[in-house]
């Protein structure tokens, strides 16, 4: 149920209702009893309720942003790509053996 924000022309009493939208607007001033209440046009409030998303969930608090995270992990993991020793045993191939052919 929405609430709507009263206010008295005569008096100035202002005050906030909760009402259905198909009721009617009230019309009388609970304070002067006088016919000026009128409803105000205010900014509309709402409240989130459970377990949503909230502005701190993704919030980096005194650390670096995401991107520069991003490129310290490719620089690790190409560093310890070009560190690795070849075995010099590997690397040379044995000669072919040469057949006599009779």
């Amino acid at each position: 149920m929405p609430i709507y924000e009263y206010r008295c022309e005569a008096c100035g009493h202002q005050q906030e209702f909760l009402q259905k939208v198909s009721e009617p607007p009230l019309t009388e001033c609970p304070v002067c009893h006088k016919p000026s209440f009128n409803k105000l046009l205010s900014a509309a409030g709402f409240q989130l309720k459970g377990s949503g998303w909230y502005v701190t969930d993704f919030r980096n608090k005194g650390s670096k942003p995401a991107e520069s995270k991003a490129e310290t992990k490719t620089e690790t993991k190409t560093e310890t790509k070009t560190e690795t020793k070849t075995d010099p045993k590997t690397d040379s191939k044995p000669e072919p053996k040469s057949e006599a052919l009779t």
